[in-house]
């Protein structure tokens, strides 16, 4: 089943309600935390802030569609499991530099229709930057439509990544990528949130990311913003991206290729796992 925009534009706008009201409670934390939780692994943690957005946000979805499901990262599965609409959820996307005075972060707030994400939004408070999409409807920030950049070649390039939370267990991390391609770009920088770099890429402050170990509330967004300002997302061979893989390739198109296969050369730093 296809939606009209009209349709879309109203998710887009229940979105943008819960986000806004989300930020101004995660700012009216800011500074003022009294307990920093971790959530069982090392690194990963929980705030006052990240459980008063999302409490706030799940207020709003369920007064404008409480017929629909939804998945956030503090409360789980909610609401009706077997709809065709799956909101995704981060109530602050960037925890770890929240608790630390230390910006980015944001709220992020997609929406999955049939498994495939549709409309997101992703606030960031402390900027007051809003960015927004809805498929076929574009991209914009603070109103203002978005695009992606123009660079086309790597050695021209800002890049951004992250890193999972079980980067210290696992081979299966970027160190070995983060270091190569820091060597064949003007850099590479790692904010913190996923959702963040996803929207600078999209409006042309960075030109590709690349990220693995994340979680749908991460990226259900982010996609939607950045597909719609003109860039690419695909796995990091180049093939279909799927959203339960947890890893994407996020770029403004005109370098994706070379920095697909850039990625796919480097041979992880096994020698950083369980040390």
């Amino acid at each position: 089943m296809s939606h009209t925009p009209e349709q879309l534009q109203i998710f887009l706008d229940i979105a943008t309600e819960a986000a806004l009201d989300a930020g101004a409670i995660v700012q009216s934390y800011w500074g003022n935390l009294n307990a920093i939780e971790e959530k069982g692994r090392s690194g990963d943690l929980v705030t006052a802030a990240d459980k008063a957005s999302e409490k706030a946000i799940l207020e709003v979805l369920r007064r404008h569609v409480p017929e629909h499901g939804i998945l956030a990262e503090e409360s789980g599965k909610l609401g009706d499991s077997t709809s065709q609409y799956l909101w995704a959820i981060d109530p602050l996307d960037g925890t770890t530099n929240f608790a630390h005075q230390y910006p980015p972060f944001g709220v992020s707030i997609g929406l999955l229709i049939n498994g495939i994400p549709q409309v997101g939004v992703v606030f960031d408070p402390f900027h007051n930057e809003l960015f927004r999409a809805a498929k076929g409807l574009g991209a914009t920030r603070n109103r203002q439509p978005i695009r992606v950049s123009e660079t086309v070649e790597l050695r021209n390039s800002l890049l951004v990544t992250g890193f999972a939370y079980d980067r210290r267990e696992t081979p299966d991390n970027n160190y070995a990528e983060f270091c190569h391609l820091t060597h064949l770009t003007q850099g590479v920088r790692r904010s913190g949130s996923a959702s963040i770099d996803l929207c600078y890429v999209s409006c042309g402050r960075l030109d590709g990311y690349w990220e693995r170990g994340l979680s749908p509330w991460d990226l259900a967004a982010g996609v939607v913003i950045l597909s719609e300002a003109g860039g690419k997302i695909t796995a990091y061979d180049g093939s279909p991206w799927k959203i339960e893989s947890g890893r994407i390739l996020a770029t403004n198109g005109k370098l994706h290729e070379s920095l697909s296969q850039e990625l796919l050369q480097v041979t992880p730093l096994e020698r950083w796992a369980n040390s």
